[in-house]
């Protein structure tokens, strides 16, 4: 099946709105997804959001002409391939421009359209080449890239290494790691490098799914099946047909639902509820925990049959504090992405927020560098983050917690706090009210006792007292 080719992006800038709009229509006419600028300050706006493969200049322009804009755009690192459009008493103008400032090519004015488009074509070209050359130069400078996993450091050499190793396999995988430490990450890695890449990834959070909705998620069902199965529906294991399935959090489904799983893993067929036939499935199964179930297995909460079946190929994922190594390449590599998110020009950390972040411990590894990063890009906008940028407290001594007054029982936060520490605060300070009693505590809260633990559990990574 042939890929479908990605639409070039054209710059025309010219200060005769006649002509710029005329040219303009012609080029989106061939396909090419097309924006204007009516001089060389303009075009630098526009180059900075429109992100253009070509650039089809005049030289003569008020406030920054087509030379001063080339100019530019070369003492930035360069831009798009330049078409030069230029009239007859400009020609020595116009090939001393390509000469010392590399634009792509010229033209004579009035444009000729066959010309033009053949140039257009040219340019293009050089320009997707471009464009591929930097990416695989990033890709290069971050020395270890695999999928949307970035690492330079031993131990992240190492994960890349078992990922690329077991991909290609049928065995089940089980991958282990604190939170925020890239688990689905691995997981679509895995599919990614696997002969199911072609087919679907399904991934569900076994701690967010209430344990009544988690064999209906996992297994489909019938029109009928329970109060509310309205029409019916496929599980993601039938979504997952010649694809992968990611289980994230396994050491969160029910015991129950964990022996209709194994049965399911054994026999290699699922049955919908309130179905009558079995469906036969061709699925690769990841797992994901962010704790050892080893005290689970003893406690009774996880079948160690399942985890048997799940762990035949385990892999340990480090937290962000034991590869500390990674932090330049990440950085890199998340600022990038946000300002591509955002339409910021970030281009450097300051070596100040550098040594924080080389001090700092982590607990919410990656997903928490990103957090930081995004706050830091957004306050930036351009230029370098600096330790301004950083949330309050960040690398220092920690804000104290707020303090729930005698008065009526009132929780005071001051400005500066994340919801997070908000919330933090409250949690604590609803189970010092209960005595720690965490039924009542979740009942004041208005939440089910399984996000209080795993709040808790959260909040222990953290090195919090709360029990």
């Amino acid at each position: 099946m042939e890929t479908e080719r990605p639409v070039t992006r054209v710059l025309v800038v010219d200060d005769e709105e006649s002509q710029r709009t005329a040219l303009a229509s012609m080029i989106a006419l061939w396909g090419y997804a097309v924006e204007t600028a009516a001089d060389g300050l303009e075009a630098l706006e526009k180059l900075a959001s429109f992100g253009a493969h070509v650039m089809v200049t005049d030289l003569m322009m008020p406030r920054m002409d087509g030379n001063e804009l080339l100019r530019r755009l070369k003492q930035q690192g360069g831009g798009p391939a330049s078409i030069v459009q230029t009239a007859f008493g400009n020609l020595e103008t116009a090939v001393a421009t390509i000469h010392d400032l590399g634009a792509f090519w010229f033209l004579e004015k009035p444009v000729q359209s066959q010309a033009l488009r053949l140039l257009l074509e040219r340019a293009a070209n050089q320009g997707r080449l471009v464009e591929h050359a930097e990416r695989l130069e990033r890709q290069l400078s971050y020395r270890g890239v695999l999928g949307e996993m970035v690492g330079a450091s031993g131990k992240m050499q190492e994960v890349f290494a078992l990922v690329q190793q077991v991909a290609p396999s049928r065995a089940a995988v089980l991958i282990s790691g604190e939170s925020g430490t890239g688990k689905e990450l691995a997981a679509r890695a895995i599919h990614a490098l696997s002969p199911r890449r072609g087919g679907p990834f399904v991934a569900i959070n076994c701690a967010a799914m209430p344990d009544t909705l988690m064999e209906s998620e996992l297994f489909g069902h019938e029109k009928g099946a329970f109060t509310g199965a309205v029409e019916r529906r496929a599980g993601c294991f039938e979504l997952a047909q010649n694809g992968t399935v990611l289980l994230d959090e396994i050491g969160d489904m029910p015991i129950a639902t964990q022996a209709k799983l194994l049965r399911v893993l054994e026999d290699g067929r699922v049955r919908r509820l309130g179905g009558k036939s079995e469906i036969q499935l061709d699925v690769r199964v990841v797992a994901a925990t962010n704790a050892p179930l080893d005290n689970a297995i003893r406690e009774g909460k996880f079948r160690e049959d399942l985890f048997y079946r799940l762990n035949v190929f385990p892999i340990p994922l480090p937290p962000l504090r034991d590869r500390k190594d990674d932090l330049p390449v990440l950085t890199a590599a998340l600022l990038e992405d946000l300002n591509q998110k955002h339409a910021t020009k970030v281009a450097d950390i300051a070596p100040e927020v550098i040594e924080h972040f080389r001090a700092y411990h982590w607990p919410g590894n990656v997903r928490e560098l990103r957090n930081v990063l995004e706050r830091a890009v957004i306050l930036a906008g351009e230029g370098t983050i600096q330790t301004m940028h950083l949330p309050p407290g960040f690398g220092g001594a920690p804000l104290p917690v707020p303090s729930l007054t005698a008065e009526g029982g009132e929780l005071r936060i001051p400005v500066g706090f994340t919801i997070e520490q908000a919330e933090r605060a409250l949690i604590e300070l609803t189970l010092e009210h209960t005595k720690h009693n965490k039924t009542r505590a979740a009942e004041i809260l208005g939440i089910s006792q399984k996000t209080l633990f795993n709040k808790l559990k959260e909040y222990g990574s953290q090195g919090a007292g709360a029990a």
